[in-house]
């Protein structure tokens, strides 16, 4: 619950403090969509949500996506141990020499 606390206090002090930005927490903001989406679905007569709102199937094709990459990162973990973690480092390398 501390984790969940201070993502909250990250994303509001941003939100306060500079007005415009991009948002960091953007899986709550699926997630959040996804739930809202799912409850708009079982409540015919009271909608929760704009009807411009993000329908489901974005928001659950999202979170699997997420949810997938986490799969993938644990699985290369388990794999490869510490050095997984320098693949993202790798990555950028390759991505900036190619650019």
């Amino acid at each position: 619950m501390m984790a969940v606390s201070a993502m909250a206090c990250q994303y509001a002090l941003l939100r306060i403090a500079v007005r415009g930005a991009i948002s960091t927490a953007v899986m709550s903001g699926n997630l959040a969509n996804a739930v809202l989406s799912a409850m708009d679905l079982l409540s015919i007569r009271h909608p929760l949500l704009p009807h411009d709102a993000t329908p489901l199937n974005h928001s659950l094709g999202r979170l699997a996506g997420f949810l997938l990459g986490c799969v993938v990162a644990a699985a290369a973990v388990s794999v490869a141990g510490d050095w997984t973690w320098s693949l993202p480092a790798a990555l950028a390398g390759v991505a900036i020499a190619v650019r």
